[in-house]
């Protein structure tokens, strides 16, 4: 039996995205509707959401510092995991980029640092 190359990762594709769709509009048809008060209130991790955030006031900077440390920690993460698996392959100019590439992502944890994004009362 000859078959495309491709064929399975098209199979495969297809079955993602028919999986995808159908989770999403199957649990919306099966699932019953229950709408109560608790469902239509924010949930900020089991505390009251404060009044200021609620109503459209301005969000403490401390969040978004947050926020740019988890995407600067995941991206290097991101591109650490590979060159990590490989390092016994690489060459003195990978080293050197990868160097490179860690101060260049240290700028903006130093930057957070300076600020007091670390710091929680």
């Amino acid at each position: 039996m000859d078959y495309h190359p491709y064929l399975p990762i098209v199979f495969f594709l297809l079955f993602g995205l028919l999986f995808a769709f159908g989770s999403v509009f199957g649990g919306g048809l099966l699932g019953r509707a229950q709408y109560n008060r608790a469902k239509a209130e924010a949930y900020e991790c089991g505390i009251q959401p404060t009044p200021q955030a609620h109503e459209g006031g301005r969000v403490p900077v401390k969040y978004y510092l947050t926020a740019m440390l988890f995407i600067v920690f995941d991206v290097e993460v991101l591109f650490l995991y590979p060159f990590a698996v490989a390092f016994d392959q690489v060459g003195l100019f990978s080293v050197l980029a990868m160097l490179l590439f860690l101060v260049v992502v240290s700028v903006p944890f130093v930057y957070e640092w300076s600020r007091g994004g670390l710091e929680w009362e």
